[in-house]
């Protein structure tokens, strides 16, 4: 659902939006935050509060009603994704999974398939996962090697995908697919999508990858070997998969953009409080001019980033193509959450790097927003690139 948000410029969000909000915060408050610490140090996979989202309705936001859904703007979406980021990124990592995952089938998917898969999701708690990245392919996504090819009327998929967040858990994948053999194949024409059932024979699940940060999220990889998919599975046409997942990321990278805005405010938190609790020198450290200066340019970035965000998300629900915005968000998003948490640290000093404090986990998490849904460098291409028609 597109929906337009004002007929001029305005910063407000309406009372339903205050109040998805407010319900959000009371959660992460409640039950996030005083469980990250757990997930974090064990790697458990956090059931227990998602099954606490689901029910509150704070999954599988952007489904739409006539399939079970509330069918929230993106807006609304990225509110719900920055407070569950304030409180654990890994946590809101594995929530986003599943609006990844069902992001192309909403923007591309048939009815029935809509039906069928975007559907069960609404009826109880099931994950999703988007399997497109692999070994030797990351930011180049059109040297995907995963294979598919038509038999009868279904296609056999055979190859391996990596980094899939949710992977451990899911009940289907996204699969991103060459149905083109030739490597000379434009990539308009060369790849097809699909939707696969993660109990198909054939489809083998990795180990659980140990990363530096948002370990409350499940990374895995996962192997198809002659895995059989019905016809009817194709998301959007055969051939045209890359114009899908292409697609797909004007919609996800402001919800990503949005996990990294909830890092970014959570540090500037953190530290603002403890710089009211540490003396040095016989007064609270943030009347230094050092370290008050590092909180305004903190809150700075934190308020910059959003604007960036909401912007992606006023283009996307008014019916705009947002691609600009969407990198642009996502990018100083991800610099934002990475240079907050990395003043918070130096404000809590060896505190700081310390377990027993909360900054040391939010420089953790924070990196990896420079790298998934597409790194820096790639949205420094796209911007640079959707500047300059400009001026051609």
């Amino acid at each position: 659902r597109r929906v337009a948000i004002t007929a001029g410029i305005c910063f407000n969000l309406s009372p339903d939006q205050l109040e998805i909000r407010e319900s959000c915060r009371k959660f992460v408050l409640d039950e996030v935050i005083p469980a990250a610490p757990h997930h974090d140090e064990t790697g458990e996979y956090p059931w227990d509060i998602l099954q606490k989202a689901w029910d509150l309705g704070l999954m599988n936001t952007t489904i739409a009603p006539d399939y079970g859904g509330l069918g929230l703007s993106l807006l609304e979406a990225c509110i719900v994704q920055e407070e569950i980021g304030y409180g654990c990124t890994g946590m809101a990592t594995a929530v986003g999974g599943n609006s990844l995952a069902e992001s192309p089938v909403i923007i591309a998917g048939s009815h029935e398939l809509k039906q069928k898969y975007l559907g069960r999701m609404t009826e109880e708690l099931l994950i999703a996962a988007y399997g497109v990245t692999e070994p030797s392919a990351g930011s180049d996504v059109a040297s995907t090697r995963t294979s598919s090819r038509k038999v009868g009327d279904d296609y056999i998929i055979n190859g391996s995908k990596m980094w899939i967040t949710n992977c451990g858990h899911a009940n289907w994948f996204f699969v991103f697919t060459r149905s083109d053999p030739d490597p000379k194949a434009p990539a308009g024409k060369a790849f097809t999508a699909f939707v696969v059932d993660a109990d198909s024979p054939g489809v083998t699940i990795g180990r659980k990858e140990w990363n530096m940060g948002q370990r409350a999220s499940d990374t895995r990889g996962v192997t198809f070997e002659d895995v059989v998919v019905p016809a009817s599975n194709i998301v959007g046409e055969p051939g045209r998969g890359f114009k899908v997942a292409m697609a797909c990321f004007d919609k996800t990278r402001p919800t990503v953009g949005a996990m990294s805005l909830g890092l970014a405010r959570r540090a500037l938190d953190e530290a603002s409080k403890y710089s009211t609790e540490r003396k040095t020198m016989g007064k609270p450290i943030f009347l230094h001019q050092g370290v008050g200066f590092m909180l305004a340019e903190m809150a700075m970035r934190y308020e910059l980033a959003q604007l960036g965000v909401w912007k992606s998300c006023a283009e996307y629900d008014e019916g705009r193509r947002n691609t600009y915005y969407a990198s642009i968000g996502k990018l100083y998003g991800a610099i934002a959450a990475n240079k907050n948490a990395s003043d918070a640290v130096q404000v809590f000093g060896g505190n700081g790097y310390n377990k027993d404090y909360p900054v040391e986990k939010l420089m953790r998490d924070a990196k990896i927003f420079q790298i998934y849904e597409g790194t820096d460098q790639i949205q420094k291409l796209i911007i640079g690139r959707e500047h300059i028609q400009k001026f051609l």
